[in-house]
């Protein structure tokens, strides 16, 4: 693991950048030397080009497009001469913008497998080498871990999150079918995603059945970053709205009134397992899509989730899927301890 800022653009970060992502090409994504990759990354963040460089040492037969240089229209000619099962790899220090194309599922549904690293200029100096730390892939962790949370998750009749300081957030409902981000993609449809990866996520089945309190000591702000308060936040919710807070700051605030403009009320929804180890309190990212690995809780406020529908909420009113990330003591799922001292246990 990397630990001084000093080596973000050494040759050791270099190849242990490579060592990274060789491992996710063969372990996760299962890339072999005969299908086809193309990587379409620009230049205009130190991160965008370390991942670069490292990329082109892992695939050296693969085309290489600057997008900025070639352009969109060179862009999705490249992507046309992808046959299914060949590999895109897009290095994004912001977002590439196709108009009137969404990158990741267009390439998905012509069966290409996908690798996208996007935001990495929002990740500068040591928040780089997290980063790199975070794409080391352990086959046996994130698999073991990962399925053996989904089948505790699937079969529970309910759950807490402990927060500490005698605040409880009681699921006290089963759960949806839990999704797995973990680099194992036997039986799904699409092959890859964003990295890095490391997640569990779920919801309760009747979201009125969640209630208690829960400590958040990390939200998603105003400009999709990462928010950190002075102390933690407290959020107290009833029949699964958040219904008060204390000791909030004025850009939470900002958070929930915008949800609260759009919406009427503030629902609370995922309850996301993180599962990466190179992510914690300490160790943290401004890019709030890559922080959501965090090893620990993170939940959603706002109506909006893409993957599960509920009666009681109409998918063309929800806006707002605001992740926020709970100071964890202890998760139970049913009476038994799955998460404790920042491991999981199962």
């Amino acid at each position: 693991m990397i630990t001084s800022p000093d080596a973000a653009f050494s040759a050791a970060t270099l190849d242990l950048a490579q060592r990274h992502l060789q491992d996710i090409l063969s372990l996760a994504i299962a890339h072999a030397p005969a299908q086809s990759a193309l990587v379409v990354y620009d230049r205009q963040c130190p991160l965008a080009d370390l991942l670069t460089a490292a990329y082109r040492r892992c695939l050296p037969d693969a085309a290489f497009i600057d997008f900025e240089r070639a352009g969109p229209e060179a862009v999705l000619a490249a992507f046309a001469g992808l046959q299914a099962d060949d590999l895109a790899v897009l290095v994004q220090s912001t977002n590439f913008r196709l108009e009137a194309y969404r990158i990741r599922v267009e390439l998905f549904k012509r069966g290409l497998k996908v690798i996208e690293h996007p935001h990495l200029s929002r990740m500068p100096g040591a928040e780089s080498l997290y980063y790199i730390d975070a794409l080391a892939y352990d086959p046996a962790y994130f698999r073991g871990i990962g399925h053996a949370l989904k089948a505790r998750i699937d079969s529970a009749r309910g759950g807490v999150v402990d927060s500490g300081e005698g605040n409880r957030l009681v699921f006290g409902s089963a759960f949806e079918p839990a999704k797995l981000n973990i680099g194992d993609y036997s039986g799904m449809k699409n092959v890859g995603g964003q990295f890095p990866i490391g997640e569990v996520f779920t919801e309760a089945q009747n979201l009125e059945a969640v209630n208690g309190s829960v400590r958040i000591a990390v939200f998603g702000d105003t400009a999709f970053r990462v928010n950190r308060p002075p102390r933690p936040i407290t959020l107290a919710v009833e029949r699964g709205r958040l219904v008060e807070t204390i000791d909030s700051t004025p850009e939470f605030d900002r958070v929930l009134a915008n949800i609260r403009a759009d919406e009427g009320e503030v629902w609370l929804r995922e309850l996301g397992f993180g599962m990466n180890r190179a992510f914690t309190r300490e160790r943290m990212v401004s890019d709030i899509g890559t922080y959501e690995r965090m090893c620990g809780i993170h939940l959603s406020l706002g109506a909006k989730h893409g993957v599960y529908s509920k009666p009681e909420i109409r998918r063309a009113a929800a806006r707002y899927h605001i992740d926020v990330f709970a100071v964890t003591e202890s998760v139970l799922l049913d009476d038994a301890v799955v998460y404790r001292d920042g491991a999981w246990l199962v």
